[in-house]
């Protein structure tokens, strides 16, 4: 049976890594996915292959962090699914420095793509929300709908060299526990994964020539120098990094009908990291 059959789920930043696997298995399990990425080829692409295996699915490409995406994304989800039962706030990436180091640029860009961004999706996608669910409650029909927002174990206890991410993901938290709060009259469950080390682009092995990636012109730096993955892997009790496939089934924990009576809470899916 897919448990989420019918459901319209709106999934930023998944056209690689983890948001590609959070879109795959949200589709799998019967959810209609309206796909995000920064770049429109993997976004659309995750939309395509969706629609390949039998799913529903559209791409809304661009920056979640430029004025009226949210509106563009909730929008679209409405226009073209008519509903919206799920949102995972999960577009981001690092961009890390010392705090002597670190510009007010860098440590803006990781508040407005971590924070802000899933903030103001939040907000445009309240209207829609409270309105769905008043007409529910006059139906006498109780229907649950989802957030997950993506934090990290970097957001619960720090990290050298991520002042400005840390700072963002710990936020993130603070705004899970508040809209708990306020949209649970709305029957929304408003959940948090906070991911350990898991294995992606990101958090690639640094090798001879140091990667980078693409963000709005700017060239950012990925990766990890070996040593410390080691050491890292050796911290985890489970002996290794996270998949990108595994770090999706903790998201759909809290995207499943099991999940209706949890809420404002931070789960981790770090292999046992306890730091």
């Amino acid at each position: 049976m897919s448990k989420l059959k019918g459901k319209v789920a709106l999934i930023t930043g998944s056209g690689r890594g983890i948001g590609r696997a959070i879109a795959l298995k949200l589709a799998n399990e019967g959810a209609k996915v309206v796909v995000n990425d920064l770049d429109a080829a993997p976004g659309d692409a995750v939309a395509a292959e969706i629609v390949a295996a039998g799913g529903e699915a559209i791409a809304v490409n661009g920056s979640v962090s430029e004025t009226g995406f949210a509106d563009r994304f909730v929008g679209t989800a409405m226009e073209t699914f008519g509903g919206l039962d799920i949102i995972v706030n999960n577009a981001g990436y690092t961009w890390d420095s010392t705090i002597q180091k670190m510009t007010d640029e860098q440590f803006q860009a990781m508040l407005d793509v971590h924070l802000v961004a899933p903030f103001r999706l939040l907000r445009a996608a309240s209207e829609p929300i409270r309105i769905m669910a008043k007409k529910e409650a006059e139906a006498g029909r109780e229907v649950f709908r989802k957030v997950v927002n993506i934090s990290s174990i970097a957001g619960l206890y720090g990290n050298a060299g991520q002042a400005s991410y840390s700072s963002a993901k710990a936020s993130l938290i603070g705004l899970t526990r508040t809209l708990c709060k306020e949209w649970g009259r709305y029957k929304v469950n408003v959940n948090c994964v906070a991911f350990g080390l898991i294995n992606t682009r990101l958090t690639q092995p640094i090798e001879a020539q140091q990667k980078t990636i693409d963000v709005a012109g700017r060239d950012i730096k990925v990766g990890v120098q070996p040593q410390m993955l080691d050491a890292m892997a050796k911290m985890i009790p489970l002996g290794r990094g996270g998949t990108a496939e595994e770090a999706a089934d903790a998201v759909y924990l809290f995207c499943s009908p099991e999940s209706n009576y949890i809420s404002g809470q931070v789960i981790v899916a770090g292999g046992g990291l306890i730091i």
